[in-house]
């Protein structure tokens, strides 16, 4: 019995292990279907080959720093759009929240909404205290993890965007 118990506490380990690991550049990167503000449904594996996709997760809409990085790249966002490159904020706000919020910052690219926090679970970014922390992911046309920001400065968002992708070699449009 005590075998048996030892063995199924590693088994539950390795897979909770497994299950809440970090992601890393050059792992494949977890694909989605999310609704967005713009009315569409993304998915990324539609972007495969095509665009590298930028996530750039962010906390609660209407905070402060969510609505610095978001008038950031409201106000900056033709530096991403240099880059055959699609770039959205990310939340586990409902969409309708999502759309107030995006409206207000003048946001002229969608905002993908997550209310399930499954994707935000899959790409590792939920924080024990039930929002996502700000992490922003660059995804190559290979579909792989090409670069992760962990620490992500809101006021300069779209402009370190545009120097990560240009540090990647994105394709320019």
């Amino acid at each position: 019995m005590k075998k048996l118990l030892a063995a199924s506490f590693s088994l539950l380990t390795a897979i909770s292990a497994t299950a809440f690991a970090e992601l890393k550049v050059g792992d494949p990167a977890p694909d989605f279907r999310l609704q967005a503000t713009d009315g569409k449904t993304y998915r990324l594996s539609d972007f495969g080959g095509k665009e590298t996709v930028v996530l750039a997760w962010f906390p609660r809409a209407f905070t402060s720093g969510c609505t610095i990085e978001c008038k950031s790249l409201a106000e900056n966002g033709h530096l991403i759009r240099k880059y055959r490159a699609a770039y959205f904020m990310i939340s586990t706000d409902p969409l309708e929240t999502n759309k107030s919020f995006g409206a207000a910052q003048g946001a002229d690219f969608p905002l993908l909404s997550d209310p399930t926090e499954a994707t935000a679970r899959a790409y590792g970014v939920m924080s024990s205290y039930g929002v996502p922390y700000r992490h922003t992911f660059y995804i190559g046309l290979n579909g792989k993890i090409a670069a992760i920001d962990r620490n992500v400065n809101p006021a300069t968002s779209a402009q370190d965007m545009a120097a990560m992708l240009g540090k990647l070699n994105t394709p320019k449009r």
